[in-house]
């Protein structure tokens, strides 16, 4: 009875340390590391850049970008395809998105590590350029000069999910240790 007490709560320790291991086999690059720099407008151009420590010292990063028509990446036109660059002695890594002249809609780059595989995403929101912001007031693409619209959401470090998975999981191993012993010593 308490071999089989100590294979459950064996196994619910096994479940809180090794699924988040396994689900962090490739690492994702924070947000907080990814910045868009020039204004997203059709025909624009826009630098997206991944902070130094993103990816390995220079590893091979493949580039895909999705939306809805295709657009510049560098040099390299690009619509569902992939562009290889190394990232820098730091880790860092930037590529220019060359939006085409009837760029509507949002574009997602992803950049994959091809070492680390690391993942960083970028989402690309083109706006009409009429409503782009040229004199550095506010505006609805913000380039870095004007007043971003707040922060409404709230974004939780991925171990804070998984320390409250995994204390999910280990009271539910608990409660149904207790309720087995219990049962045990009803039955004895």
């Amino acid at each position: 009875m308490l071999k089989k007490a100590f294979a459950v709560v064996a196994f619910a320790l096994l479940a809180v340390v090794g699924a988040p291991a396994a689900a962090n086999a490739a690492g994702y690059v924070p947000s907080g590391n990814v910045t868009v720099s020039g204004t997203a407008t059709p025909g624009g151009t826009v630098t997206v850049n991944f902070a130094a420590g993103s990816y390995l010292p220079g590893e091979q990063v493949s580039v895909s970008v999705n939306g809805a028509t295709s657009v510049t990446l560098s040099v390299v036109k690009a619509a569902l395809t992939t562009f290889t660059k190394p990232a820098s002695s730091t880790g860092a890594f930037s590529v220019n998105v060359t939006l085409p002249t009837d760029a509507t809609g949002t574009y997602t780059l992803t950049a994959t590590g091809l070492t680390s595989g690391n993942v960083g995403t970028a989402s690309i929101t083109t706006v009409p350029a009429s409503l782009a912001n040229t004199g550095g007031g506010a505006s609805l693409a913000n380039t870095g000069g004007g007043a971003a619209l707040a922060n409404t959401g709230a974004t939780l470090p991925m171990l804070m999910i998984w320390i409250g998975a995994g204390a999910l999981v280990l009271g539910g191993a608990i409660v149904g240790t207790l309720a087995f012993v219990r049962r045990q010593r009803r039955n004895a």
